[in-house]
C-alpha cells in the first residue's frame, strides 16, 4: 500500500482534485472539500478520511486506527500504518468518505458536478454575459 496507490483511487473518482498543504499533506478534494488526505513524509500517519460515527466507533477499535488529529470531533479516522486495514477496505473508506463529503456540499454545487460539463460551462458563460449588462 502507498501514496501512489491512494492517489490512484481517489483521482479515479469523478470532479476530484488534489493539492498540497500543510508542506507534506496531499490532499482529495470535492467541489473545495476534503475528504482525503494522506502524508508525504515519513512521519505522521498514513491516511484520514471522513467516516460515518458508527463507522468511526467500529474503525478506532481496530489496531493502527486513530481518531484524526484536529479532525476526529467531525468524525475522521486516521490510519497509523498502511497495514492497518486490507487494501479493499481501505479503497471502499476512501470511496465512502468521498460519498459523505459529497452529500454535504451546498446543493448547488451538487447540481454543478453532477451536469454535464458542457452545461456548466455553458452556464456560467450565460451568468458571466448577464453580469456584463
Amino acid at each position: 500500500m502507498s501514496v501512489d496507490f491512494i492517489r490512484s483511487v481517489c483521482l479515479s473518482l469523478p470532479h476530484v482534485t488534489e493539492e498540497i498543504q500543510w508542506e507534506d499533506h496531499l490532499l482529495f478534494k470535492i467541489g473545495g472539500k476534503m475528504f482525503a488526505i494522506t502524508t508525504l513524509g515519513p512521519i505522521g500517519t498514513r491516511l484520514s478520511l471522513k467516516s460515518t460515527p458508527e463507522k468511526f466507533a467500529e474503525l478506532t477499535e481496530i489496531p493502527g486506527v486513530i481518531p484524526a488529529p484536529y479532525m476526529a470531533r467531525n468524525f475522521w479516522v486516521s490510519l497509523e500504518r498502511w497495514d492497518a486495514l486490507r487494501r479493499n477496505e481501505i479503497e471502499a473508506l476512501v470511496r465512502e468518505s468521498y460519498a459523505l463529503v459529497l452529500a454535504k456540499l451546498p446543493k448547488k454545487k451538487q447540481a454543478e458536478l453532477s451536469g454535464p460539463a458542457s452545461a456548466n460551462k455553458k452556464s456560467a458563460a450565460r451568468k458571466k454575459a448577464k453580469s456584463r449588462k
